[in-house]
Formats: structure tokens, sequence, C-alpha cells
């Protein structure tokens, strides 16, 4: 099989809760941005969007409501594309992050699987921009995989660091996970978890469960400008990558992205020079055992 016939699964994350538009001013807030941004980025190679929900002013939202008008517009504007939720909050309560899941139906909803100081810092400050205390035991992980087995939809597995990889394999061996392929994503950069170098990515990616080249089928986030030498070595070593604004608002040349679709557009040129290629919708239905939206 040639490297052009080993597609690479392309995620957005489109807006993020952190950032705001005085930073980046391409941070969708309202359905109708979320939509136009959708737009730019499956142009570009996307073929899965992971979504925070907004108010139209900006603020975060856990409401159904508003997952549903940023679905349903998002839906409307590129006829289809897998979309993915975030669960992950600090002080938003389980069952509340559980009732806009069951209401909204997503394919994919994200699943934090380990707690872990969660910060960011600032060496010019030198204090943190923010600090936290991220929740995410193996009760609350239970809580909701069951859930998310009973409404049919598919974890994404954020690991932040590699002990994290590891916590999959309790809950296998309990037979909470035995739908393969897995979907698991490397998260690095952030202060509390792993380092964000390309060695890691290697390091981490041996953890997954059938190794890096086995059944399940694996991405690297990279947080902040240390991103790109990350997804490179995602796409090297056989994985999927995910791009866009939650993630870093900066091309590899310093310039800020004009929307998520410049981002997406850069880790597809990146797959390319490689000869890889974003796999389509359907293709990465299939290689994330995510069914099309009509069999759901």
């Amino acid at each position: 099989m040639s490297s052009f016939d080993n597609p690479v699964v392309i995620s957005c994350s489109i807006s993020g809760v952190i950032a705001n538009r005085d930073q980046c001013p391409a941070i969708p807030y309202t359905p109708e941005e979320y939509a136009a941004e959708a737009r730019r980025a499956v142009d570009e190679g996307a073929s899965q969007i992971h979504i925070h929900a907004r108010k139209p002013d900006g603020t975060p939202s856990y409401e159904i409501e508003d997952f549903q008008a940023i679905t349903e517009a998002i839906l409307a504007e590129v006829g289809d594309v897998i979309i993915n939720y975030s669960t992950g909050a600090i002080g938003i309560p389980i069952e509340k992050r559980i009732e806009y899941l069951r209401e909204c139906r997503p394919d994919v909803a994200a699943l934090n699987m380990s707690s872990m100081n969660y910060a960011k810092y600032s060496p010019r400050r030198k204090d943190f921009v923010f600090k936290a205390v991220f929740e995410n035991s193996f009760d609350t992980i239970i809580e909701f995989l069951t859930a998310m087995r009973e409404l049919g939809i598919k974890p994404e597995h954020e690991c932040f660091d590699s002990g994290h990889v590891a916590n999959l394999d309790p809950l296998i061996d309990m037979g909470l996970l035995d739908r393969t392929p897995l979907q698991i994503s490397l998260v690095m950069g952030v202060n509390g978890g792993i380092r964000p170098t390309p060695r890691n990515v290697s390091l981490m990616s041996d953890q997954i469960p059938g190794g890096p080249e086995g059944p399940n089928q694996w991405q690297v986030i990279g947080i902040s400008r240390d991103q790109w030498k990350l997804l490179g070595t995602s796409l090297v070593l056989g994985g999927n990558v995910r791009a866009g604004v939650e993630d870093n608002l900066y091309l590899p040349n310093g310039e800020m992205a004009r929307s998520n679709g410049d981002l997406i557009a850069k880790a597809r040129q990146m797959a390319e020079d490689i000869g890889r290629r974003a796999a389509t919708v359907a293709e990465a239905r299939e290689l994330l055992g995510v069914p099309k939206r009509a069999e759901v």
C-alpha cells in the first residue's frame, strides 16, 4: 500500500472556550459563524468538527439549545461531517453535560481520560494565565462511557499524558470499551500534561492498545505554536491530526490564521507533502467506526 492510500482524518477544533475574538477574529460565536467556519474547514479537508458551544456573545455554553443551533447550522451548510462534542468542563455537573449529548446525539463525544492540573503559564508574566484541577476520575469516565454506549455515541479518548492512555486498559478489560476501532487523541502542550516534543508523540503512540499501527485510530492535538512539529510527527508515524482555533491561532510562519480553513489547509498540505491525503467524510466514518448519520 502506498502512503497516499493511507488517508488522514483531519479534525477541526472550531472554537474552544478559552480564547476570544480580541485574540483572534476568526473565533466563531453565533451559529451562522460556526457554519461559515465549518464550510471553510471542510472545503480544506476536515472531516470531523469538534464543538465547544458558545452563546452569541461569545461566552461558553453548556445549554442544549446552543449545541443544537450550532449543529443544525453546520449540517445545513456542509451537508455531512462528523459532529464531535466536547464534554470537558470544570464546575459543570456531569448530568448537564450528558443532557446535551442525550438531546443532540452527536456522532462522537470527547472523553477526558484522567484528572490533572490544567494550566497555561506565561514566562513573560512569571505567573499562570489560568490554573485549575481538571477532575476526570474513573467514576466520571465510567458514567460518561455508560451514557455514550446507551446513546450510540462514539467516545474520543483525550489523553494528556502517557498514563492517561494506560487508563484505557481497565475499561477494555471491564468490557466498557469493546467496539474497535477506539478513537484516541494524544493532547500535548498543556501545562500539567506531557511536554510537546516529537519524541513524546512516539512515546505516547507506543502506549496505544494494539500499538500505533494496530486496529485503533489515533490523532495528535498540539496546543499553541508547538502544534506543527507535533502534527508533522503524527503524520509520519501514520496518525491523524487536529487543527483549529481552539488549539492554536498561528500558522507555522507566525502569521495569525484568518480562519479555521487556513489551519486545516496547512495540515492537509503537510499530509500531502509526505504522500498522504485528507480522508473524505465517508472514509473518516469508516476509519473511525462512526456510522452514517441515517444509520444512527
